[in-house]
């Protein structure tokens, strides 16, 4: 199987760093990864996480489309519950007119960060309830579409710039719900291995979106993108030295430490408790940490527990120049193995 890369970047914040470098670092890395031969290029969102420099993924996919000009770059994702259908449906109508053909729309329905954060996105009006998302989705959709029913109560709404062509559509989560969501609307689906939660149920809730999915006029099959957790190095030793970041980076997050992505050597040097190490066993997915050979072996036993090709490779440690070369080491194994 051929595997078709895509990357998925949350532009972290480095310990002594800004979010300025960070985000500056994301366009840097978005140019090279069009170079490589990515195909995709999503960014998150987040609120009120320091370490996080990716709060408005429409902003950034703006920059990112402006400085390539194959690449497809999306959001993974923007956070329907907090905004209004028809101002999300405008935004990606803006990119999608200024960058025809290359504009994703990736949805989420989590907050993206704590309920506190939750409320302050929301007020003066109260945090949408979740359950209305599936209701949320049907009206971003028909105001792409400008196909909203004859009875609903914003029809003759237009979404402009108008007309204008649809974003490719996806629906993102890491658990059932969303996955059954995206098979009853009939879109693509993908699947947040990285998150840990749900990871080893993963293959059985992607198998549950292809059998209940239903063919619509945006996508006649079943489609599946995972987003995994790499890191790659020329040595495994290396590889490891790196990655030491992130194992100290979950702590801080689940702790609700806010300072940035640690150094190699900070995280070598923390001294774990008992209780740390149990709840990163227990509650992380480990990563894909290691040298080109192990990091493409394990990306394709992935892709085969999945039956997708399309993996979106996300990369978080201290360093960029490390970043940048695990993206390069990957997409070199993967064109080598094909």
């Amino acid at each position: 199987m051929k595997l078709r890369l895509s990357v998925v970047d949350q532009a972290p914040v480095r310990r002594g760093g800004s979010a300025g470098d960070a985000l500056r670092e994301t366009l840097a890395l978005a140019e090279r990864a069009e170079a490589l031969g990515y195909e995709r290029y999503w960014v998150a969102e987040h609120h009120s996480l320091p370490g996080i420099a990716s709060t408005s993924p429409e902003i950034l996919i703006g920059q990112i489309a402006a400085r390539t000009r194959t690449l497809r770059v999306g959001s993974g994702g923007v956070m329907l519950t907090h905004y209004s259908a028809l101002k999300v449906a405008e935004n990606f109508r803006m990119l999608e007119s200024l960058f025809p053909g290359r504009i994703d729309l990736g949805l989420g329905r989590a907050p993206g960060s704590d309920p506190r954060t939750a409320a302050a996105l929301a007020y003066p009006d109260a945090v949408r309830d979740v359950r209305r998302y599936p209701e949320q989705l049907d009206d971003l959709i028909g105001f792409l579409a400008d196909d909203l029913p004859p009875a609903h109560p914003f029809r003759g709404v237009r979404a402009g710039p108008t007309p204008g062509e649809m974003p490719e559509l996806w629906l993102l989560g890491s658990g059932i719900d969303s996955a059954l969501l995206a098979a009853e609307r009939g879109l693509p689906f993908s699947f947040a291995h990285f998150f840990g939660a749900h990871a080893g149920s993963g293959p059985a809730i992607v198998a549950a979106y292809r059998q209940r999915f239903a063919a619509s006029r945006w996508c006649a099959a079943p489609r599946v993108h995972v987003a995994v957790m790499a890191i790659c190095a020329e040595s495994d030793a290396e590889a490891q030295h790196h990655a030491a970041s992130l194992r100290l980076s979950r702590l801080d997050l689940a702790r609700g430490v806010s300072a940035g992505i640690a150094s190699p050597e900070q995280a070598l040097a923390y001294p774990y408790s008992a209780a740390e190490l149990d709840y990163l066993e227990r509650a992380t997915t480990p990563a894909v940490v290691g040298s080109p050979p192990h990091v493409l072996s394990r990306l394709r036993e992935l892709a085969s527990d999945y039956g997708t090709a399309e993996l979106g490779i996300v990369t978080i440690c201290f360093h960029f120049a490390a970043r940048v070369r695990s993206y390069e080491l990957i997409a070199a194994a993967a064109s080598a193995g094909a």
